[in-house]
């Protein structure tokens, strides 16, 4: 497997971004209070992450100290990251953590050259930085005030209601710098949410979360995405979500139907044979061959169906296909104030 990229003075063009040469190999843990998860504790070379070119995102550099999530969706785009570690895009991508153990030291050191321009960076847009090994690593204090001291402006994307325990920290942070924060909350159904995000927080949990950020003054965006098919995109379901975001006191929602990537469709089709084998003709249908988005036809239906009920609630929203994009203008604070769905179907935007 790949790990020879983590060996001292190893050089692996192949390997994850961050990881392709280290100084101290691989140190792999297990922990009673995280049974059935093995974290790979890796020390990286590198912290920030330039987004490609032709990348439609719209900031140009991320920073991601964990690779692979124990929130388990099913349907996340960056199952198919692990696979470069010879790790499989299912369970592996659940239990097989990664963890840049000195990604904050890193950050800092690249954050002080004179080259940085104090750009845009984008957390969770990979892998979720408060998942459950947050709670033992602790890596997002220091990168948060890596970044506030060098006078870089960033965005969060989280399903973790661990964010909470950063909210004091991030309050007194924002006079430094502009910080964004998003909450990514697709399913509101507590048995569905259960069975396609196993690891995550509770729907309401996370709205709880955005509630405690926005009395601290933050504009918090929430994230409706993925919209699941013929499982969260009626009428009925679409109605309650929106009516718990605008209590959460959320500023915008942005939503979006699933995507499904090569790495995730196979994944996903298991799940849905054994907890919905009535919709797998549908989703074929839907999501055929190689295909990654819904067809047009259905998500200009989706947008017909939200965007009432989006002025309806008062939430200043849009879908994702409208998202702006780097090839676009851009504003002078780099990004809008937008909360996005970190691991979710869809990449994320701040």
């Amino acid at each position: 497997m790949r790990w020879q990229g983590q060996q001292v003075g190893a050089v692996d063009e192949a390997a994850l971004p961050g990881l392709d040469q280290v100084g101290a190999g691989v140190r792999t843990v297990t922990t009673p209070e995280f049974a059935g998860i093995t974290f790979h504790e890796v020390v990286a070379k590198s912290a920030l992450n330039h987004v490609p070119g032709p990348s439609s995102m719209p900031f140009d550099w991320t920073v991601n100290p964990y690779r692979g999530c124990s929130h388990a969706c099913t349907y996340c785009f960056a199952r198919g990251t692990h696979e470069y570690l010879d790790l499989d895009a299912g369970r592996d991508f659940d239990s097989q953590i990664v963890v840049k153990v000195n990604v904050a030291d890193v950050l800092r050191r690249e954050l002080g050259r004179s080259s940085w321009q104090r750009e845009q960076v984008a957390l969770g847009t990979n892998t979720d930085p408060y998942q459950r090994a947050e709670g033992r690593y602790r890596l997002m204090p220091a990168i948060i005030d890596a970044l506030a001291d060098s006078g870089t402006p960033f965005s969060i994307l989280t399903k973790g209601t661990l964010l909470r325990r950063d909210l004091p920290q991030l309050a007194r942070r924002r006079a430094d710098v502009d910080i964004s924060l998003a909450m990514s909350i697709a399913v509101y159904d507590d048995a569905l949410q259960h069975a396609l995000e196993p690891g995550t927080p509770s729907a309401q949990a996370r709205l709880d979360t955005v509630r405690a950020a926005t009395d601290l003054g933050f504009r918090v965006q929430v994230f409706l995405m993925p919209i699941v098919p013929h499982l969260s995109d009626s009428v009925e379901a679409l109605d309650a979500a929106l009516g718990r975001i605008k209590a959460a006191g959320a500023s915008r929602v942005i939503y979006g139907a699933m995507h499904l990537r090569p790495g995730v469709k196979p994944w996903f089709f298991q799940w849905l044979q054994r907890e919905h084998p009535e919709l797998v003709p549908a989703y074929r249908g839907l999501y055929p061959g190689a295909s990654v988005e819904a067809p047009k036809g259905y998500r200009t239906w989706l947008a017909q169906r939200v965007r009432p009920l989006v002025r309806a609630h008062g939430l200043n929203g849009y879908a994702e296909d409208d998202q702006p994009t780097r090839s676009r203008p851009r504003t002078p604070r780099a990004a809008p104030r937008i909360i996005e769905t970190g691991p979710t179907a869809a990449p994320t935007l701040f």
